[in-house]
Protein backbone atom coordinates (compact mmCIF):
# COMPACT_ATOMS: atom_id res chain seq x y z
CA UNK A 1 0.00 0.00 0.00
CA UNK A 2 2.68 2.45 0.76
CA UNK A 3 4.66 1.65 -2.34
CA UNK A 4 1.81 2.42 -4.73
CA UNK A 5 1.15 6.15 -2.57
CA UNK A 6 5.07 6.67 -3.10
CA UNK A 7 4.86 5.90 -6.39
CA UNK A 8 1.85 8.31 -7.11
CA UNK A 9 2.96 11.32 -4.73
CA UNK A 10 6.55 11.16 -6.21
CA UNK A 11 5.27 11.36 -10.02
CA UNK A 12 7.32 14.28 -11.18
CA UNK A 13 10.14 12.25 -10.09
CA UNK A 14 9.56 9.11 -11.35
CA UNK A 15 8.41 11.04 -14.80
CA UNK A 16 11.88 13.08 -14.96
CA UNK A 17 13.07 11.27 -17.86
CA UNK A 18 10.28 11.52 -20.04
CA UNK A 19 9.50 15.74 -19.45
CA UNK A 20 12.79 17.59 -20.53
CA UNK A 21 12.51 17.39 -24.50
CA UNK A 22 15.11 18.24 -26.74
CA UNK A 23 15.72 21.46 -27.80
CA UNK A 24 17.49 23.18 -30.75
CA UNK A 25 20.19 25.31 -29.58
CA UNK A 26 21.02 26.76 -32.88
CA UNK A 27 20.85 30.58 -31.55
CA UNK A 28 22.81 30.26 -28.32
CA UNK A 29 26.47 30.33 -27.34
CA UNK A 30 27.88 26.99 -26.56
CA UNK A 31 30.20 27.57 -23.51
CA UNK A 32 32.70 25.18 -21.63
CA UNK A 33 33.23 25.93 -18.02
CA UNK A 34 36.58 28.04 -16.89
CA UNK A 35 36.92 25.84 -13.74
CA UNK A 36 35.30 23.53 -11.24
CA UNK A 37 36.12 24.32 -8.12
CA UNK A 38 34.43 26.38 -5.16
CA UNK A 39 33.40 29.78 -5.82
CA UNK A 40 32.02 32.83 -4.36
CA UNK A 41 28.79 33.17 -4.01
CA UNK A 42 27.06 36.38 -2.23
CA UNK A 43 24.35 35.15 -0.06
CA UNK A 44 20.08 35.90 -1.05
CA UNK A 45 19.28 38.54 1.67
CA UNK A 46 18.02 37.09 4.71
CA UNK A 47 20.23 34.40 4.01
CA UNK A 48 24.15 33.29 4.70
CA UNK A 49 26.48 30.84 3.12
CA UNK A 50 27.76 28.44 4.84
CA UNK A 51 29.61 26.28 2.31
CA UNK A 52 30.98 25.88 -1.54
CA UNK A 53 31.81 22.78 -2.72
CA UNK A 54 32.67 21.78 -6.70
CA UNK A 55 33.51 18.43 -7.89
CA UNK A 56 34.30 17.34 -11.53
CA UNK A 57 32.24 14.64 -12.64
CA UNK A 58 33.44 12.04 -15.60
CA UNK A 59 30.75 10.95 -18.20
CA UNK A 60 28.91 7.78 -17.62
CA UNK A 61 25.74 6.22 -16.04
CA UNK A 62 24.83 8.23 -13.08
CA UNK A 63 22.73 5.83 -10.59
CA UNK A 64 19.75 7.61 -9.07
CA UNK A 65 20.00 7.16 -5.36
CA UNK A 66 17.62 5.44 -3.57
CA UNK A 67 14.98 2.56 -4.00
CA UNK A 68 12.30 2.18 -7.16
CA UNK A 69 10.31 3.85 -7.91
CA UNK A 70 11.73 7.09 -5.95
CA UNK A 71 15.54 6.12 -7.03
CA UNK A 72 17.35 3.45 -7.59
CA UNK A 73 17.51 3.30 -11.70
CA UNK A 74 20.17 4.68 -13.85
CA UNK A 75 19.96 7.17 -15.85
CA UNK A 76 22.87 6.50 -19.40
CA UNK A 77 24.85 8.23 -20.83
CA UNK A 78 25.44 11.51 -18.55
CA UNK A 79 28.35 13.56 -20.00
CA UNK A 80 30.55 14.78 -17.46
CA UNK A 81 29.96 18.05 -15.45
CA UNK A 82 30.74 20.35 -12.98
CA UNK A 83 28.71 20.01 -9.87
CA UNK A 84 28.72 22.98 -7.34
CA UNK A 85 26.67 22.56 -4.25
CA UNK A 86 26.12 25.89 -1.92
CA UNK A 87 24.70 25.19 1.33
CA UNK A 88 22.80 28.16 2.84
CA UNK A 89 20.83 29.20 6.47
CA UNK A 90 18.70 31.61 8.13
CA UNK A 91 19.84 30.06 11.38
CA UNK A 92 19.52 26.59 11.90
CA UNK A 93 18.71 25.67 9.02
CA UNK A 94 21.03 23.93 6.52
CA UNK A 95 19.53 24.54 3.00
CA UNK A 96 21.34 22.83 -0.04
CA UNK A 97 21.34 24.09 -3.64
CA UNK A 98 22.90 21.88 -6.41
CA UNK A 99 23.81 23.31 -9.82
CA UNK A 100 25.51 21.07 -12.66
CA UNK A 101 26.53 22.48 -15.42
CA UNK A 102 27.97 20.19 -18.54
CA UNK A 103 31.86 20.54 -19.23
CA UNK A 104 30.52 20.78 -23.21
CA UNK A 105 27.66 21.58 -24.79
CA UNK A 106 25.85 23.91 -22.96
CA UNK A 107 22.77 25.33 -24.88
CA UNK A 108 22.63 28.16 -22.67
CA UNK A 109 19.85 27.83 -20.86
CA UNK A 110 19.57 27.59 -16.88
CA UNK A 111 16.79 25.12 -16.10
CA UNK A 112 15.33 24.41 -12.56
CA UNK A 113 14.19 21.17 -11.39
CA UNK A 114 10.93 21.43 -8.72
CA UNK A 115 9.82 19.01 -6.15
CA UNK A 116 7.21 16.37 -5.69
CA UNK A 117 4.96 16.36 -2.39
CA UNK A 118 7.07 17.42 0.87
CA UNK A 119 10.16 16.74 -1.34
CA UNK A 120 11.23 20.47 -2.65
CA UNK A 121 13.51 19.50 -5.44
CA UNK A 122 14.94 16.48 -7.50
CA UNK A 123 17.16 13.79 -6.17
CA UNK A 124 19.25 13.77 -9.75
CA UNK A 125 16.90 12.58 -12.06
CA UNK A 126 15.91 15.35 -13.71
CA UNK A 127 19.19 16.78 -12.91
CA UNK A 128 21.12 14.36 -14.83
CA UNK A 129 18.68 14.10 -17.73
CA UNK A 130 18.36 17.74 -18.07
CA UNK A 131 22.28 18.27 -18.01
CA UNK A 132 22.34 15.49 -21.13
CA UNK A 133 20.46 17.73 -22.81
CA UNK A 134 22.94 20.21 -22.56
CA UNK A 135 20.98 22.77 -19.81
CA UNK A 136 22.61 24.03 -16.95
CA UNK A 137 20.45 22.12 -14.21
CA UNK A 138 19.75 23.27 -10.22
CA UNK A 139 17.42 22.25 -7.43
CA UNK A 140 17.30 22.41 -4.08
CA UNK A 141 16.53 20.81 -0.65
CA UNK A 142 14.90 23.77 1.29
CA UNK A 143 16.89 21.99 4.00
CA UNK A 144 13.60 19.52 4.34
CA UNK A 145 12.99 15.83 3.69
CA UNK A 146 12.12 13.34 1.16
CA UNK A 147 8.52 13.47 -0.65
CA UNK A 148 6.54 12.25 2.57
CA UNK A 149 9.08 13.14 5.46
CA UNK A 150 7.30 16.02 7.40
CA UNK A 151 9.32 15.16 10.89
CA UNK A 152 11.02 19.01 10.13
CA UNK A 153 7.93 20.81 10.81
CA UNK A 154 7.08 20.20 14.27
CA UNK A 155 9.96 21.70 16.99
CA UNK A 156 9.19 21.34 20.41
CA UNK A 157 5.18 21.26 19.15
CA UNK A 158 5.35 24.66 16.93
CA UNK A 159 5.82 24.42 13.60
CA UNK A 160 9.48 25.39 12.26
CA UNK A 161 8.50 28.40 10.85
CA UNK A 162 12.15 28.53 9.20
CA UNK A 163 11.84 25.68 7.15
CA UNK A 164 8.18 26.38 6.53
CA UNK A 165 9.10 29.40 5.25
CA UNK A 166 11.76 27.26 3.01
CA UNK A 167 9.55 24.70 1.72
CA UNK A 168 6.68 27.46 0.66
CA UNK A 169 8.14 30.21 -1.39
CA UNK A 170 11.46 31.27 -0.35
CA UNK A 171 14.65 28.52 -1.20
CA UNK A 172 13.14 28.36 -4.85
CA UNK A 173 13.61 32.01 -4.97
CA UNK A 174 17.54 31.30 -3.51
CA UNK A 175 17.91 28.73 -5.80
CA UNK A 176 17.03 31.20 -8.95
CA UNK A 177 19.45 33.52 -7.24
CA UNK A 178 22.55 31.79 -6.05
CA UNK A 179 22.18 29.24 -9.19
CA UNK A 180 22.29 32.08 -11.80
CA UNK A 181 25.48 33.33 -9.58
CA UNK A 182 27.05 30.08 -10.44
CA UNK A 183 26.29 29.69 -13.94
CA UNK A 184 27.94 32.94 -14.22
CA UNK A 185 30.78 32.66 -12.53
CA UNK A 186 31.50 29.17 -13.93
CA UNK A 187 31.19 29.81 -17.89
CA UNK A 188 32.22 33.59 -17.35
CA UNK A 189 28.78 34.04 -18.88
CA UNK A 190 25.04 34.77 -17.82
CA UNK A 191 22.31 32.41 -19.16
CA UNK A 192 20.18 33.39 -22.30
CA UNK A 193 17.16 32.38 -20.44
CA UNK A 194 15.67 30.93 -17.31
CA UNK A 195 13.15 28.45 -16.73
CA UNK A 196 11.41 26.65 -14.04
CA UNK A 197 10.18 23.01 -14.50
CA UNK A 198 7.86 21.18 -12.13
CA UNK A 199 4.60 19.14 -11.69
CA UNK A 200 2.62 18.54 -8.86
CA UNK A 201 4.62 20.82 -5.67
CA UNK A 202 6.75 21.37 -8.69
CA UNK A 203 3.77 23.19 -10.50
CA UNK A 204 2.92 24.86 -7.04
CA UNK A 205 6.79 26.07 -6.46
CA UNK A 206 6.24 27.46 -10.29
CA UNK A 207 3.47 29.02 -9.71
CA UNK A 208 4.39 30.55 -6.71
CA UNK A 209 7.79 31.95 -8.27
CA UNK A 210 5.26 33.88 -10.57
CA UNK A 211 3.16 35.13 -7.64
CA UNK A 212 5.63 36.45 -5.89
CA UNK A 213 8.98 36.71 -7.95
CA UNK A 214 8.05 37.83 -11.19
CA UNK A 215 11.89 38.22 -12.28
CA UNK A 216 12.89 34.92 -11.19
CA UNK A 217 12.35 33.25 -14.73
CA UNK A 218 11.64 34.06 -18.52
CA UNK A 219 9.33 30.60 -18.34
CA UNK A 220 7.67 28.49 -16.21
CA UNK A 221 6.08 25.32 -16.77
CA UNK A 222 4.17 24.18 -14.01
CA UNK A 223 1.61 21.02 -14.92
CA UNK A 224 -0.72 19.38 -12.34
CA UNK A 225 -0.28 21.97 -10.11
CA UNK A 226 -0.84 21.85 -6.39
CA UNK A 227 -1.99 25.63 -6.38
CA UNK A 228 -4.87 26.64 -3.59
CA UNK A 229 -2.63 24.52 -1.55
CA UNK A 230 -5.17 24.42 1.57
CA UNK A 231 -8.36 24.11 -0.07
CA UNK A 232 -7.24 20.84 -2.49
CA UNK A 233 -5.22 19.36 0.21
CA UNK A 234 -8.01 19.15 2.25
CA UNK A 235 -10.51 18.14 0.30
CA UNK A 236 -8.75 15.29 -0.80
CA UNK A 237 -9.38 14.19 2.20
CA UNK A 238 -13.28 14.12 1.46
CA UNK A 239 -13.26 11.06 0.40
CA UNK A 240 -12.85 9.88 3.54
CA UNK A 241 -15.30 12.02 5.20
CA UNK A 242 -17.74 10.61 3.31
CA UNK A 243 -17.28 7.28 3.50
CA UNK A 244 -16.87 7.68 7.08
CA UNK A 245 -20.28 9.54 7.62
CA UNK A 246 -22.46 6.96 5.24
CA UNK A 247 -20.77 3.88 7.17
CA UNK A 248 -20.53 2.87 3.31
CA UNK A 249 -16.95 1.53 1.80
CA UNK A 250 -17.11 0.74 -1.63
CA UNK A 251 -14.31 -1.83 -2.92
CA UNK A 252 -11.90 -0.67 -5.78
CA UNK A 253 -13.85 -3.23 -7.96
CA UNK A 254 -17.38 -1.23 -7.32
CA UNK A 255 -15.50 1.99 -7.65
CA UNK A 256 -14.27 0.79 -11.40
CA UNK A 257 -17.75 0.24 -11.94
CA UNK A 258 -18.68 3.37 -11.54
CA UNK A 259 -15.65 5.01 -13.81
CA UNK A 260 -16.49 2.18 -16.97
CA UNK A 261 -19.75 3.22 -16.52
CA UNK A 262 -19.49 7.06 -16.68
CA UNK A 263 -16.66 6.12 -19.45
CA UNK A 264 -18.93 4.04 -21.57
CA UNK A 265 -22.11 7.40 -21.34
CA UNK A 266 -19.54 10.13 -21.71
CA UNK A 267 -16.96 8.04 -24.44
CA UNK A 268 -17.71 9.85 -28.09
CA UNK A 269 -18.38 12.88 -27.21
CA UNK A 270 -15.46 14.42 -29.53
CA UNK A 271 -16.36 11.88 -32.02
CA UNK A 272 -14.37 9.16 -31.00
CA UNK A 273 -14.46 6.20 -28.60
CA UNK A 274 -11.33 5.72 -27.09
CA UNK A 275 -11.71 6.36 -23.56
CA UNK A 276 -10.09 9.75 -24.20
CA UNK A 277 -13.21 11.82 -22.95
CA UNK A 278 -12.55 16.19 -23.78
CA UNK A 279 -14.65 17.98 -21.47
CA UNK A 280 -16.23 17.40 -18.48
CA UNK A 281 -18.27 14.41 -18.02
CA UNK A 282 -21.84 14.63 -16.20
CA UNK A 283 -22.71 10.90 -15.65
CA UNK A 284 -24.91 10.18 -12.49
CA UNK A 285 -23.87 7.37 -10.90
CA UNK A 286 -27.30 6.65 -9.71
CA UNK A 287 -27.91 4.90 -12.77
CA UNK A 288 -26.06 2.20 -11.78
CA UNK A 289 -28.11 0.77 -8.71
CA UNK A 290 -29.04 -2.33 -8.86
CA UNK A 291 -26.64 -3.34 -11.41
CA UNK A 292 -24.39 -6.49 -11.11
CA UNK A 293 -20.88 -6.54 -11.39
CA UNK A 294 -18.59 -9.70 -10.54
CA UNK A 295 -15.57 -8.46 -8.19
CA UNK A 296 -13.01 -11.10 -7.29
CA UNK A 297 -15.05 -13.74 -8.86
CA UNK A 298 -17.90 -12.67 -6.46
CA UNK A 299 -21.17 -11.26 -7.73
CA UNK A 300 -22.28 -8.03 -6.28
CA UNK A 301 -25.21 -5.41 -6.59
CA UNK A 302 -24.48 -1.69 -6.53
CA UNK A 303 -26.32 -0.54 -4.13
CA UNK A 304 -28.17 3.25 -3.58
CA UNK A 305 -25.30 3.51 -0.62
CA UNK A 306 -22.84 3.08 -3.31
CA UNK A 307 -23.93 5.75 -5.74
CA UNK A 308 -24.77 8.01 -2.93
CA UNK A 309 -20.64 7.92 -1.86
CA UNK A 310 -19.41 8.12 -5.69
CA UNK A 311 -21.58 10.97 -6.39
CA UNK A 312 -20.96 12.99 -2.74
CA UNK A 313 -16.95 12.31 -3.88
CA UNK A 314 -17.62 13.52 -7.74
CA UNK A 315 -19.63 16.57 -6.72
CA UNK A 316 -16.67 17.54 -3.87
CA UNK A 317 -17.02 18.81 -0.24
CA UNK A 318 -19.33 20.88 0.81
CA UNK A 319 -20.39 22.68 4.39
CA UNK A 320 -23.72 21.36 6.12
CA UNK A 321 -25.58 23.52 4.41
CA UNK A 322 -24.48 23.27 1.22
CA UNK A 323 -22.26 25.62 0.14
CA UNK A 324 -19.23 24.45 -1.89
CA UNK A 325 -15.68 24.39 -0.29
CA UNK A 326 -13.55 22.99 -3.14
CA UNK A 327 -13.90 20.48 -6.16
CA UNK A 328 -14.25 16.56 -6.19
CA UNK A 329 -12.62 14.08 -7.71
CA UNK A 330 -12.47 14.18 -11.22
CA UNK A 331 -15.16 11.68 -12.89
CA UNK A 332 -12.61 8.96 -14.48
CA UNK A 333 -10.47 9.28 -12.24
CA UNK A 334 -9.03 6.28 -9.93
CA UNK A 335 -10.48 6.24 -6.78
CA UNK A 336 -7.83 3.96 -5.49
CA UNK A 337 -5.80 6.38 -3.40
CA UNK A 338 -8.06 8.97 -1.72
CA UNK A 339 -10.98 6.30 -1.21
CA UNK A 340 -8.89 3.25 -0.20
CA UNK A 341 -10.17 1.25 2.19
CA UNK A 342 -8.92 -1.77 4.50
CA UNK A 343 -10.15 -4.15 6.93
CA UNK A 344 -9.39 -3.75 10.57
CA UNK A 345 -8.11 -6.91 12.62
CA UNK A 346 -12.03 -7.58 13.71
CA UNK A 347 -12.67 -7.47 9.38
CA UNK A 348 -14.59 -4.28 9.81
CA UNK A 349 -13.86 -2.14 6.95
CA UNK A 350 -12.46 1.44 8.09
CA UNK A 351 -11.15 4.53 5.75
CA UNK A 352 -7.19 4.42 4.86
CA UNK A 353 -6.40 8.08 4.01
CA UNK A 354 -4.08 9.26 1.76
CA UNK A 355 -0.75 9.78 2.83
CA UNK A 356 0.15 13.35 1.88
CA UNK A 357 -3.16 15.41 3.10
CA UNK A 358 -3.44 13.21 5.71
CA UNK A 359 0.17 14.75 7.07
CA UNK A 360 -0.75 18.08 5.81
CA UNK A 361 -4.27 17.75 8.62
CA UNK A 362 -2.67 16.22 11.22
CA UNK A 363 1.05 17.50 11.10
CA UNK A 364 0.73 21.10 10.21
CA UNK A 365 -2.88 22.20 10.98
CA UNK A 366 -3.57 20.10 14.08
CA UNK A 367 -0.11 20.17 14.84
CA UNK A 368 -0.48 16.50 16.14
CA UNK A 369 1.26 13.98 14.19
CA UNK A 370 -1.31 10.77 15.51
CA UNK A 371 -4.35 13.00 14.68
CA UNK A 372 -6.42 10.56 13.02
CA UNK A 373 -8.15 11.70 10.00
CA UNK A 374 -9.82 8.58 9.12
CA UNK A 375 -12.60 9.30 11.69
CA UNK A 376 -13.30 12.82 10.28
CA UNK A 377 -17.31 13.85 10.20
CA UNK A 378 -19.19 16.39 8.58
CA UNK A 379 -18.55 19.11 11.06
CA UNK A 380 -14.96 18.32 11.60
CA UNK A 381 -13.93 18.14 8.34
CA UNK A 382 -15.35 21.85 7.23
CA UNK A 383 -13.75 22.93 10.84
CA UNK A 384 -10.33 21.84 9.18
CA UNK A 385 -10.65 23.42 6.35
CA UNK A 386 -10.81 26.25 7.75
CA UNK A 387 -8.56 26.06 10.14
CA UNK A 388 -6.44 25.31 7.54
CA UNK A 389 -7.29 28.25 5.24
CA UNK A 390 -6.70 30.49 8.06
CA UNK A 391 -3.14 29.47 9.18
CA UNK A 392 -1.84 28.71 6.29
CA UNK A 393 -3.24 30.50 3.21
CA UNK A 394 -0.24 33.13 3.48
CA UNK A 395 2.12 31.20 3.48
CA UNK A 396 1.51 28.27 1.27
CA UNK A 397 -1.56 28.98 -0.16
CA UNK A 398 -0.88 30.08 -3.46
CA UNK A 399 -3.50 31.04 -5.09
CA UNK A 400 -2.79 34.77 -5.31
CA UNK A 401 -4.55 35.57 -9.13
CA UNK A 402 -3.02 38.93 -9.56
CA UNK A 403 0.15 38.35 -12.16
CA UNK A 404 -0.52 41.19 -13.62
CA UNK A 405 3.75 41.78 -12.68
CA UNK A 406 4.55 38.76 -13.93
CA UNK A 407 3.11 39.56 -17.23
CA UNK A 408 4.68 43.09 -16.72
CA UNK A 409 8.21 41.43 -16.35
CA UNK A 410 7.55 39.53 -20.27
CA UNK A 411 7.22 36.44 -18.16
CA UNK A 412 5.24 33.00 -19.75
CA UNK A 413 3.22 30.70 -17.94
CA UNK A 414 2.90 26.81 -19.39
CA UNK A 415 0.54 24.48 -17.77
CA UNK A 416 -1.32 21.68 -18.27
CA UNK A 417 -3.03 19.19 -16.34
CA UNK A 418 -4.94 15.87 -16.97
CA UNK A 419 -8.52 15.68 -16.29
CA UNK A 420 -8.18 11.83 -14.47
CA UNK A 421 -5.85 13.62 -12.20
CA UNK A 422 -6.57 11.63 -9.13
CA UNK A 423 -4.53 13.35 -7.09
CA UNK A 424 -5.41 17.01 -7.48
CA UNK A 425 -8.92 18.33 -8.77
CA UNK A 426 -8.25 19.61 -12.33
CA UNK A 427 -11.16 21.95 -12.06
CA UNK A 428 -9.19 23.71 -9.33
CA UNK A 429 -6.48 24.53 -11.86
CA UNK A 430 -9.18 25.84 -13.85
CA UNK A 431 -10.71 27.46 -11.22
CA UNK A 432 -7.18 29.79 -10.93
CA UNK A 433 -7.61 30.46 -14.50
CA UNK A 434 -10.58 31.82 -14.27
CA UNK A 435 -9.62 34.31 -11.47
CA UNK A 436 -6.33 35.31 -12.92
CA UNK A 437 -8.52 36.03 -16.01
CA UNK A 438 -10.46 38.43 -13.57
CA UNK A 439 -7.92 39.61 -11.78
CA UNK A 440 -5.62 40.84 -14.41
CA UNK A 441 -8.30 42.38 -16.70
CA UNK A 442 -9.84 39.54 -19.16
CA UNK A 443 -7.49 37.72 -21.82
CA UNK A 444 -3.97 36.65 -19.92
CA UNK A 445 -3.06 33.77 -23.22
CA UNK A 446 -0.73 36.33 -23.75
CA UNK A 447 1.53 35.34 -21.07
CA UNK A 448 -0.39 31.95 -19.41
CA UNK A 449 -2.06 29.27 -21.19
CA UNK A 450 -3.49 26.19 -19.56
CA UNK A 451 -4.08 22.65 -21.49
CA UNK A 452 -6.71 19.96 -20.38
CA UNK A 453 -4.81 16.74 -21.20
CA UNK A 454 -8.03 14.04 -21.68
CA UNK A 455 -7.74 10.75 -19.82
CA UNK A 456 -4.24 11.68 -18.24
CA UNK A 457 -3.70 11.00 -14.60
CA UNK A 458 -1.63 13.13 -12.07
CA UNK A 459 1.67 14.02 -13.94
CA UNK A 460 1.05 11.62 -16.88
CA UNK A 461 2.39 8.77 -14.41
CA UNK A 462 0.43 6.23 -16.03
CA UNK A 463 1.12 7.41 -19.90
CA UNK A 464 0.36 10.59 -21.38
CA UNK A 465 2.97 13.30 -21.94
CA UNK A 466 3.34 17.17 -23.26
CA UNK A 467 6.29 18.01 -25.76
CA UNK A 468 5.86 21.51 -23.23
CA UNK A 469 9.08 22.19 -22.30
CA UNK A 470 10.18 23.11 -26.01
CA UNK A 471 6.55 24.70 -26.65
CA UNK A 472 7.20 27.10 -23.67
CA UNK A 473 10.91 27.81 -25.17
CA UNK A 474 9.71 28.81 -28.32
CA UNK A 475 7.24 30.95 -27.12
CA UNK A 476 10.03 32.49 -25.16
CA UNK A 477 12.38 33.01 -27.03
CA UNK A 478 10.94 33.17 -30.67
CA UNK A 479 7.13 34.87 -29.51
CA UNK A 480 5.67 31.43 -31.03
CA UNK A 481 2.66 31.05 -28.18
CA UNK A 482 1.06 27.57 -28.44
CA UNK A 483 -2.03 27.22 -29.88
CA UNK A 484 -1.84 23.96 -29.20
CA UNK A 485 0.16 21.37 -27.42
CA UNK A 486 1.75 18.56 -28.96
CA UNK A 487 1.25 15.53 -26.14
CA UNK A 488 1.02 11.52 -26.02
CA UNK A 489 -1.85 9.86 -24.58
CA UNK A 490 -2.95 6.34 -23.74
CA UNK A 491 -5.83 5.46 -24.67
CA UNK A 492 -8.38 3.42 -22.82
CA UNK A 493 -7.40 0.17 -24.63
CA UNK A 494 -3.74 0.94 -23.52
CA UNK A 495 -3.06 2.72 -27.18
CA UNK A 496 -0.64 5.52 -27.09
CA UNK A 497 -2.05 8.12 -29.93
CA UNK A 498 -0.55 11.35 -30.65
CA UNK A 499 -3.04 14.29 -30.02
CA UNK A 500 -2.90 18.11 -29.70
CA UNK A 501 -4.48 19.50 -26.44
CA UNK A 502 -6.38 22.53 -26.53
CA UNK A 503 -5.74 25.25 -24.95
CA UNK A 504 -8.18 26.01 -22.21
CA UNK A 505 -11.63 27.06 -22.85
CA UNK A 506 -11.48 24.88 -26.11
CA UNK A 507 -11.85 21.27 -26.14
CA UNK A 508 -11.24 18.52 -28.81
CA UNK A 509 -13.68 17.14 -31.72
CA UNK A 510 -13.18 14.17 -34.23
CA UNK A 511 -12.72 16.07 -37.67
CA UNK A 512 -14.86 12.71 -40.16
CA UNK A 513 -13.18 9.70 -40.67
CA UNK A 514 -9.52 11.34 -40.61
CA UNK A 515 -8.81 11.17 -36.68
CA UNK A 516 -7.80 14.39 -37.03
CA UNK A 517 -9.22 16.98 -34.38
CA UNK A 518 -9.94 20.72 -34.16
CA UNK A 519 -10.55 22.75 -31.14
CA UNK A 520 -13.70 24.50 -30.64
CA UNK A 521 -15.75 26.29 -27.61
CA UNK A 522 -16.94 24.18 -24.63
CA UNK A 523 -19.41 24.67 -22.16
CA UNK A 524 -19.01 26.54 -18.98
CA UNK A 525 -17.98 25.09 -15.53
CA UNK A 526 -19.43 26.36 -11.81
CA UNK A 527 -17.58 27.48 -9.56
CA UNK A 528 -17.64 27.58 -5.97
CA UNK A 529 -17.98 31.03 -4.45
Amino acid sequence: MKRRFLLIATAAVAAATAVYAPVSAASLTVSTPSECSPIPVEAPAGAEVESVTAVSRPAGTFQVPGVPPLGGFPVPDVPARCEVTVTLTHGGDHARVRVWLPDTGWNGRFQVAGGSAYAAGDNGAALSTGVKQGYAMATTDAGVGDALDTSWALKDGRIDQTLLTNFADRSQHELALVGKQVIAAVYGKAASYSYWNGCSTGGRQGFMEAQRYPNDFDGILANAPGINWNQFEIATLWPQVVMNERKTYPTSCEFGAFNAAALRACDGRDGLRDGLVSGACDYDPRRLIGKKIVCDGKEVTITAADAAVVGAIWDGPRTRSGKRLWYGLPVGASFDFLAASAPDESGAVHGVPFLVPAAWAATFVKKNPEYDTSKLTYSKFEELFRQARTAYDDVIGTRDADLSAFRDAGGKLLTWHGTRDQLIPTEGTVDYRRRVERATGGDVDDFFRLFLAPGTEHCGLSGGQADDLAALIAWVEHGRPPATLSATLTTASGERVHRNLCRYPLVSRSVGQTRGFRCVPAGRMTHPA
